[in-house]
């Protein structure tokens, strides 16, 4: 649920980020010209004045992790939101700033709830979907009691992990409609971590293989991320599909 507190609040995260971002200026500005160069297009102004923009974009980033507002409000609306918070940064709005949340904030929180709601119930919907199609086509994946299903590529012959191990994996991660969101594989290199620390249903899947295998994980929302998602890559509501290969398990 989405409330005009959780919007307009500064999260630690949020400002750990903006203070690391300002001690790292100097090394940001060394990468400017990598950065300029990895870019679709050219930058939108000069040198002088794109560091403002980017402290732009950088509270966009920040808001944009707590409400995904793209995708719940119209462009006649993102208008109004440019507006309203060009006003109050700017004091020049015809309203006190206080007033103005303590006569809409309500409304605001009802129009957000609804429309996030259904936004989480479609996505939900077509997650179920996904997972139905994948058992049609795939006659060897199981579907577990939790909702997991799991599809061997590859069997190991090596240990299998436990809650309390360490694992090192390959992982290539993405949405049902293929967008990747997170990927070693593209990075190049394998990740290990403690297994019971990340979600819960890559806990349940990879206590189903063993070192030298690799499986194909489909995770519904409730085994993920649920309906919070996380930042602006994975959606509230999300099903996840991971090819996960698992190299080395690792007892503490």
């Amino acid at each position: 649920m989405t409330s005009v507190a959780s919007v307009l609040a500064l999260r630690a995260g949020s400002a750990a980020a903006f203070t690391a971002a300002r001690s790292g200026a100097r090394t940001a500005a060394a990468r400017a010209v990598t950065a300029r160069q990895m870019s679709t297009g050219p930058m939108p102004h000069d040198d002088e004045k794109m560091p403002f923009y980017a402290l732009g974009v950088n509270l966009a980033r920040q808001i944009g992790g707590q409400t995904s507002f793209k995708t719940l409000l119209e462009d006649e609306e993102l208008e109004l939101v440019l507006e309203g918070f060009g006003d109050s940064l700017k004091g020049t709005g015809v309203q006190d700033d206080q007033a103005v949340l303590t006569t809409y904030g309500q409304a605001l929180n009802v129009i957000l709830t609804d429309r996030s709601s259904k936004i989480v119930d479609r996505v939900k919907a077509e997650g179920e979907e996904y997972v139905t199609n994948f058992l049609d086509c795939n006659d060897d994946a199981v579907k577990t009691e939790s909702g997991l299903v799991y599809y061997s590529m590859k069997d190991g012959e090596g240990a299998t992990p436990k809650a309390a191990d360490t694992v090192e994996v390959h992982y290539h991660g993405t949405l049902t409609d293929g967008t990747v969101f997170d990927s070693s594989v593209d990075r190049g290199q394998t990740i290990s971590f403690p297994l019971g620390g990340v979600i819960k249903g890559w806990q349940e899947g990879l206590a189903m293989m063993k070192e030298g295998g690799k499986a194909t994980l489909v995770i519904p929302s409730d085994l993920a991320y649920g309906d919070a998602g996380s930042g602006d890559t994975i959606p509230p509501g999300a099903t996840l599909k991971f090819e996960v290969e698992l190299f080395k398990v690792t007892s503490n």
